[in-house]
């Protein structure tokens, strides 16, 4: 089978070296994508909620009815509460992904490697307490108290509060471990005297049941704005009359209560496909109004204790998910975002790079032959020399020789024919001149030459 005019007339190996060098920066630009590029999502999270019944175990199942819709399981792990969700996060072994964490937390950890994925909610904090009514907390110093165990994010707060009034662990002050319903039944069989309540720790139902409990107080903080403003994290939230039973004219007058905000909290291992799906989660959840805040406060990215994740940064500001998990389902989205990764140095390096293909490999054959005309050139201002010998001028024939040679056995392109035929005219240019400097007589030599 013959070859083809056009094809036989390309030089194979300078159009390998021109491809070469395009070849390897596209297959540095692709190694370096996929290496950067993220793996495929799990479809597996685990999430460190609180205890049984909680308000926080109850918003990580609303979130994994939202997930599953989306063909991605969410674990829940029930625990103390907050400060153990935090402890669970910053260890690697715990195979923990995300947690709702009270905002103000510290445990001395490394939480370099922790973000925010927003304020999901407000968790008010709820004192009961029996006798007559009190302004103060410092008014409960040499009580029993209440306030969560170890672990929990209840027990910091109620700690810090106390603390703020002069009362600290190792007082005259009895601090029990009791929390949720536990807590509730030594306050009505009178093994304590006041208790803290917050979703961290204690259900929903609880909490209810205090509120409707006869001889039973919830404790008013009067002087919210001072707490606020030693402790940034707590937000100043107002319970009207009749809020929580109208029926029950529950509570009788307006109660202000404090309230830390609750972060949804992950490692930076997070893939961030996983971070617009939670939010998106957390949105259904928590977006609507109840009676501690407005329509479309929560979630929101002011953080309090983590920087805020850069895709929920982004998720907040755009106000949805990125455009390819916005129209196709999750996993095709995230096939199509990896798919693209690796299009991208395609689409601006290989494609521009072939485009410019035969430029470059015309330019490769002008310099070659350019190349040629300038030793051409150099052995006629040899051959024109005075003290060329007979040695010498046999050389420059033989250069000459093999010129000729290599272009004539060298592939030239058709768009090249008029520069190889200067070529060749010069090479019998100069051949002839020397010939006819070996056979004239010195003077007409030295004549010639000049």
């Amino acid at each position: 089978m013959r070859t083809p005019r056009k094809l036989s007339n390309i030089s194979w190996s300078e159009l390998a070296e021109t491809v070469l060098p395009i070849a390897l920066v596209s297959a540095l630009a692709i190694w370096l994508a996929v290496h950067f590029m993220q793996p495929a999502p799990p479809h597996t999270l685990t999430i460190s909620a609180g205890p049984k019944g909680s308000a926080f175990e109850s918003a990580a199942t609303r979130y994994a009815k939202v997930l599953k819709g989306n063909e991605i399981t969410l674990k829940i792990l029930n625990s103390r509460g907050s400060l153990e969700n935090l402890q669970r996060l910053t260890d690697d072994h715990s195979g923990v992904d995300i947690a709702l964490v009270q905002a103000g937390l510290e445990d001395g950890s490394d939480q370099g490697a922790l973000v925010s994925l927003g304020n999901m909610f407000y968790q008010p904090t709820m004192i009961f307490y029996r006798g007559k009514p009190i302004e103060r907390l410092s008014q409960l110093e040499g009580k029993r108290i209440a306030i969560g165990p170890e672990g929990s994010g209840t027990r910091v707060l109620a700690l810090a509060l106390l603390k703020a009034n002069e009362i600290v662990p190792g007082g005259p002050t009895q601090l029990l471990d009791d929390e949720g319903e536990a807590a509730r039944a030594a306050l009505l069989h009178g093994k304590a005297d006041a208790i803290f309540l917050t979703g961290d720790s204690a259900a929903p139902a609880t909490i209810r049941e205090m509120l409707h409990q006869e001889g039973v107080r919830l404790f008013d903080f009067s002087r919210a704005d001072a707490y606020t403003r030693r402790f940034p994290y707590l937000s100043k939230i107002v319970i009207p009359a009749g809020g929580f039973d109208l029926g029950a004219d529950l509570p009788a007058t307006d109660v202000t209560l404090l309230a830390p905000t609750v972060e949804l909290v992950a490692n930076k291992r997070l893939h961030p496909a996983l971070i617009d799906l939670l939010i998106d989660a957390a949105q259904r959840v928590h977006n609507r109004a109840t009676l501690l805040q407005n329509a479309g406060q929560f979630p929101n990215p002011v953080s309090r204790s983590f920087p805020v994740a850069d895709e929920a940064a982004r998720y907040y500001k755009s106000g949805d998910r990125s455009f390819t998990y916005r129209f196709l389902p999750f996993w095709l989205a995230s096939l199509v975002n990896r798919i693209a990764v690796v299009l991208v140095p395609i689409v601006v390096i290989v494609i521009p790079g072939l485009r410019f293909l035969p430029q470059l490999y015309r330019w490769r054959i002008d310099s070659r032959l350019y190349r040629r005309f300038a030793e051409i050139m150099e052995i006629e201002r040899e051959g024109t020399t005075e003290e060329l010998t007979p040695e010498r001028r046999a050389a420059l024939l033989k250069r000459l020789n093999q010129l000729e040679h290599a272009l004539v056995t060298h592939r030239i392109p058709g768009s090249h024919a008029e520069q190889l035929l200067l070529l060749r005219q010069h090479i019998s240019f100069v051949r002839a001149k020397l010939s006819q400097s070996e056979t004239a007589p010195p003077s007409l030599a030295m004549a010639a030459g000049s």
